[in-house]
């Protein structure tokens, strides 16, 4: 199979999660360290103020930290299933026009998965900033996930 035609994680993530496709996130960067998405300025998901609703902001940085989830621990899911456990956000500024979110894992990949070759339920912090174009930080989300073991 050429690399032309290998679904990347933004791919596979419209595909299978509606909530992707319905705010028509982009993904610009998926790796185990780093994912990025964008949001762009759509009115019908705006708030009283004329930005992005708080919800729709939720789901875009709650995408990102799925795209990295994904992206680092994908080579495991025949053994277990990756699950947001809790998560926070605290939104500073306004946000206006298209947000960026970019999320950044909070523990080295390789130790994770030596948890749960150890038969433990790990979890990991993802840490997210949403930002505008300009690049000021309009909010900041950490989202906990888990990898729980099959059976």
């Amino acid at each position: 199979m050429s690399a032309q035609s290998t679904p990347t994680i933004g791919d596979m993530m419209t595909a299978s999660v509606p909530m992707v496709r319905t705010l028509n996130l982009e993904f610009t960067e998926a790796t185990a360290e780093r994912a990025v998405v964008v949001m762009p300025d759509q009115g019908e998901f705006h708030n009283h103020v004329g930005g992005p609703h708080a919800g729709a902001m939720f789901t875009l940085a709650e995408s990102a930290s799925g795209a990295i989830v994904m992206t680092a621990f994908g080579d495991q899911l025949s053994r277990a299933v990756p699950l947001a456990v809790r998560a926070e956000i605290g939104y500073k500024k306004l946000a206006m026009g298209p947000v960026t979110a970019t999320a950044e894992l909070g523990r080295p990949v390789a130790d994770v998965v030596a948890e749960l070759d150890a038969g433990e339920r790990p979890e990991f912090p993802v840490h997210v900033a949403i930002s505008r174009e300009d690049g000021a930080v309009t909010g900041e989300m950490t989202i906990v996930w888990t990898l729980r073991p099959n059976g």
